[in-house]
């Protein structure tokens, strides 16, 4: 089983991934935008704002901090809701990339188990100081 510090170094390699990924397609400019293809923009924005509380989740986990396991499961139950929402606006017939759906589905899993590991270290150790 991953230590604490390796969840910490994986949730703040992602989020630094995703400001990285989503904010070349925000702020790059219009062949940036176009590279992207079908993005759907409610999608982009929440990636890209909720890495920075992938981050804050990384050094909450690294010091130990109790709110980071709240903050966790509020990122997947976030990052579920928004899914969903995407998912209803590909039935609707909007546009969009299918590495989108890849990407909805891994940010998913990955925060789901973050969010279940931690609430299983609190149950074993102390999670603060």
């Amino acid at each position: 089983m991953a230590g604490p510090y390796s969840v910490a170094g994986l949730a703040l390699v992602f989020g630094a991934l995703t400001i990285v990924s989503g904010g070349r397609v925000l702020f790059g400019g219009p062949e940036m935008l176009a590279a992207a293809g079908n993005t759907v923009p409610f999608v982009l924005w929440f990636n890209f704002l909720s890495g920075f509380a992938y981050i804050a989740v990384a050094l909450g986990i690294a010091f130990r901090k109790n709110w980071a396991r709240t903050l966790a499961a509020a990122l997947a139950i976030a990052i579920v809701a928004v899914f969903a929402l995407f998912g209803w606006h590909v039935l609707a017939g909007g546009v969009y990339e299918m590495r989108t759906v890849g990407a909805m589905a891994l940010r998913s899993a990955v925060w789901i188990g973050i969010a279940i590991y931690l609430r299983h270290l609190a149950g074993t150790t102390s999670v603060s100081h």
